[in-house]
């Protein structure tokens, strides 16, 4: 039996195959019975995001076709379509291939951490359905630590990688805290608006939203808790804000120089970040001449952006060489399993052999309950000491890959016949 991984992802099938092979929440509970009933996986948990679909288990020969088929028909794909896309991992692979997926190593946006959250939902639904069992229970719990592990020991989540959240990470470095600072949003570019949702999420104190449609604006402002105003406030709304992200389809300048110098005389020269995303530029580059003024626009975010992606990139490294290390603690674990079942028939084994001999010792002699207990006791203690040696000697020689042939040992030294 070995632990194996099937799936597709962003970077091996389109988006179309992978949106008809997706499982939302409500229909994975049947979809584990149906990937439960067949006979060569033993234990599974199905994870299925926008950027990926993958089918774990814990499988006996065969295990692969009958993941691949399961997938095929309970989706109704034709092999011959799926099988150019998809990936399979077994053994120690599949466990590297995890702990990858659950640190953000193997997403479209390097580090990202909604994959841990995700992985963590797909498997406490596993769990929940009683889908897993002994051994994906182990992987998905060190997989869930391996994650917190990786992101409390290196900067893999760090360093903004997208423009809109580079953007809030700059302002940032020159306001401590968004909660007394107030923000404007000019337009309605994707960019901007992404923006302008990371500074709410951030606390931002009050949001105004301007838009040439004021029915736009409106819509827009109520989406993100915040206040629609027509661009023929602009510049009284300038003096207000401390932060201004702009975003038209305007092919001309809408914030000049002149327009800022007023406004910032009126606000008594308070610093001013201005974010600029729109091509062509919505706001006059001199205004970044401006005293107290911040100026920022699409390409500074892009190499703002780029920088964050190399020092990512470092750090994932620095992750990569956690995993390996983790997965060879898992690759122990796994090792350790092929002793546990002699364990269990040894502790059984010893435990009648106990049993017996104490009744044929209270059959003869007038002991009280407590004095029964107490030789119990002791029986117990001199047993575990007993056994302790062997079974310490058994988990070191499985953890060095040599588990079978001691269990084998083990089995004819004590005299256990191996259950079945």
């Amino acid at each position: 039996m070995e632990i194996i991984v099937v799936g597709v992802n962003h970077t091996t099938a389109p988006v179309e195959l992978r949106e008809t092979l997706a499982f939302n929440e409500a229909e994975t509970p049947e979809a584990l019975k149906a990937l439960l009933e067949y006979d060569e996986v033993r234990e599974g948990c199905i994870l299925s995001t926008c950027n990926r679909v993958e089918v774990y288990g814990w499988v006996d020969d065969g295990g692969e076709e009958a993941i691949k088929d399961f997938l095929c028909s309970t989706k109704g794909v034709d092999t011959r379509d799926l099988e150019p896309h998809l990936y399979r991992h077994r053994g120690d692979d599949a466990v590297r291939h995890l702990f990858r997926v659950i640190c953000g190593l193997d997403s479209m946006v390097l580090g990202e951490p909604q994959i841990g959250g995700q992985v963590k939902d797909a498997y406490e639904l596993a769990l929940k359905e009683k889908a897993t069992g002994l051994v994906l229970n182990q992987l998905m719990k060190k997989a869930i630590s391996v994650a917190k592990r990786v992101r409390s020991e290196t900067g893999i989540g760090e360093h903004a990688v997208s423009v809109s959240f580079a953007a809030v990470e700059l302002a940032k470095k020159i306001f401590d805290t968004f909660e007394k600072r107030e923000a404007m949003l000019i337009g309605a570019g994707e960019m901007a608006e992404l923006a302008a949702r990371h500074l709410v999420s951030h606390g931002v104190g009050r949001l105004v939203v301007a838009n040439r449609t004021l029915e736009r604006a409106q819509r827009l402002a109520q989406e993100l808790g915040g206040e629609p105003v027509s661009l023929e406030s602009l510049e009284d709304e300038l003096v207000r804000a401390d932060i201004v992200i702009s975003s038209t389809a305007s092919q001309e300048v809408i914030i000049k120089r002149e327009q800022v110098e007023r406004a910032m005389k009126r606000r008594r020269y308070r610093p001013v970040f201005f974010i600029d995303i729109a091509v062509p530029r919505d706001i006059d580059p001199e205004v970044g001449r401006v005293e107290n003024v911040y100026l920022y626009d699409i390409d500074d975010l892009e190499t703002v952006v780029e920088e964050n992606r190399k020092r990512r990139a470092k750090e994932a490294e620095r992750a990569l060489q956690i995993i390996e290390r983790e997965v060879e603690q898992f690759k122990v674990w796994m090792r350790e399993q092929s002793v546990i079942p002699v364990i269990v028939s040894l502790r059984k084994h010893s435990r009648m052999i106990v049993e017996q001999e104490m009744h044929k010792t209270f059959s003869k002699l007038d002991l009280t309950p407590e004095q029964q207990r107490s030789i119990e006791k002791m029986a117990d203690a001199i047993v575990k000491k007993i056994l302790h040696p062997s079974f310490t000697t058994m988990k070191q020689a499985a953890s060095e890959g040599k588990g079978e042939e001691m269990a084998r040992v083990a089995r004819r030294l004590f005299g256990i016949e191996e259950e079945r």
